[in-house]
């Protein structure tokens, strides 16, 4: 029964507890079970918290069969990536330097969750302060990825995108600042939102880079993240970014039916340089929502062809900033790879950081103005497969390219304009997932999950499992 358990999703899971079918007892201690029986393989976890995370279950299955069942998040176990602060525990930044750093309080989040009645497992592995995208810590070591341990897993929510595919945690929360939700979510082939610049509180999240972080759900089905997004959507006067806009209701409108909606496709910038598999399995899924009704056409957005080096020339400012103190007295506390790149924001000047922002105000013009003819934009997720742990680059039909370059390609545009982007399992290539990413307008979560639940209904993985869960059914 509990591997059965595992498998199930937020939504299915919490229908199982609401009808007492399954206790939040039950469920944890599975969880549990298995997530620190696989954590060996995948080192999906920085740290388990079993005996607090048992005495929240009790306290859940209590509530529940006293009548007062707080919705499909109660009772139910997840870890949270351990950039996001729990109050009064360690939260690493998976860092030699915040190793044993105590948070005073809960982040938002965190506070929200919990209201929904969350259990916390435990916190995940990450890339050191969120600054990378293979998850490869010189200070916790590498995650892998359930598909094959000898691949990476993305990052910087590495930790939380395998943990999602190896069944050692129902749902999770990343953060993403170039696409460290979306990048581990395409490549461990589950599902990934970063919704709109201050729809979700970042209080209470070590930041990487103020204007481009933020927080968003990463689970199996589009069902699970609407539904977390349900808990953790709002206004936070804690946040000096969140955005007093209406919440809306993600998760009463995920029909799949896309008929008479305009769907964009840019390519110049999003279909150029693309594995040709990827290429061929993203096109053949906007086919699919053609023949369900949906209308192409094809945009311009001009301003793309500068996205990379603003998206770089801001986050490495504005993360060097954050850690200039440190970088100036224990710059060998550091990873190397993360001392490198915040040496190298100290480099951009003023001008530079500018002139970056000056495009991002363009890039957003262009957005709007495209987003005003179509509804949703697709995109492939990553445009290159996920390398061997340990490799810089990744390949290119052939051509061998740097692996950070392309990883961020595709995912940073959406972090410079805050706008809403989903990334949702499309297919399988070379029986590792590819991933699609939807954009939409700003505070308009709704239509991109809904574009997202009509991918999901082709059943795009089909059967297949990772080999880390395959190995234990």
């Amino acid at each position: 029964m509990s591997k059965e358990l595992l498998s199930k999703s937020i939504t299915e899971l919490a229908g199982l507890i609401e009808s007492k079918a399954v206790s939040p007892v039950e469920a944890t201690e599975a969880l549990l079970d298995h997530a620190q029986a696989l954590n060996g393989e995948i080192n999906a976890y920085i740290s388990f918290r079993p005996e607090e995370a048992m005495a929240e279950a009790k306290v859940a299955e209590a509530e529940i069969a006293a009548g007062n069942y707080r919705g499909p998040l109660h009772g139910v176990p997840m870890a949270i990536k351990d950039n996001i602060y729990v109050g009064g525990e360690v939260t690493t930044m998976a860092s030699k330097i915040h190793g044993n750093f105590v948070a005073e309080k809960d982040a938002t989040v965190i506070a929200k969750l919990r209201e929904a009645g969350m259990v916390l497992t435990g916190k995940l592995n990450m890339h050191e302060y969120a600054w990378g995208i293979d998850n490869n810590s010189p200070h916790f070591g590498p995650v892998k990825n359930p598909w094959d341990l000898e691949k990476v897993p993305g990052g910087s929510s590495g930790g939380s995108g395998a943990a999602v595919a190896a069944n050692m945690t129902f749902g999770t929360l990343g953060t993403d600042t170039a696409g460290s939700i979306r990048i581990p979510s395409a490549a461990c082939g589950i599902v990934g939102l970063k919704p709109t610049h201050g729809r979700v509180s970042k209080a209470g999240c070590f930041p990487l880079a103020w204007s481009l972080d933020h927080i968003g759900p990463m689970t199996k089905t589009v069902d699970d993240a609407a539904a977390m997004l349900q808990a953790i959507a709002g206004f936070d006067a804690k946040d000096p970014t969140s955005a007093n806009a209406p919440v809306g209701n993600y998760t009463g409108n995920l029909s799949g039916d896309v008929k008479g909606m305009v769907i964009g496709v840019e390519e110049a910038y999003f279909f150029k340089d693309v594995d040709s598999g990827i290429e061929a399995i993203v096109r053949d899924q906007i086919d699919a929502l053609v023949q369900r009704g949906a209308i192409l056409k094809k945009i311009q957005i001009p301003t793309l062809r500068y996205s990379e080096w603003a998206e770089l020339a801001t986050s490495l400012s504005e993360a060097s900033a954050i850690h200039h103190r440190d970088l100036q007295t224990r710059p060998e506390d550091f990873g190397a790879d993360i001392r490198f790149l915040f040496e190298l924001g100290e480099l951009f000047s003023s001008v530079e950081y500018l002139q970056a922002q000056q495009i991002r105000r363009q890039l957003k013009g262009d957005f709007r103005a495209a987003l005003g003819e179509v509804d949703v934009i697709i995109a492939p997720t990553l445009p290159v497969m996920a390398p061997s742990i340990g490799s810089s680059e990744a390949d290119l039909n052939g051509k061998k390219v740097d692996l950070i370059d392309s990883f961020i390609r595709f995912t940073g545009p959406s972090n410079l304009t805050g706008l809403p982007a989903l990334t949702v399992p499309a297919g399988l290539n070379g029986g590792m997932p590819v991933g699609l990413q939807i954009i939409g307008r700003a505070f308009d979560e709704a239509t991109i999950l809904n574009v997202g639940r009509a991918v999901e209904l082709t059943v795009p993985l089909g059967d297949a499992k990772p080999d880390a869960v395959e190995a234990r059914v």
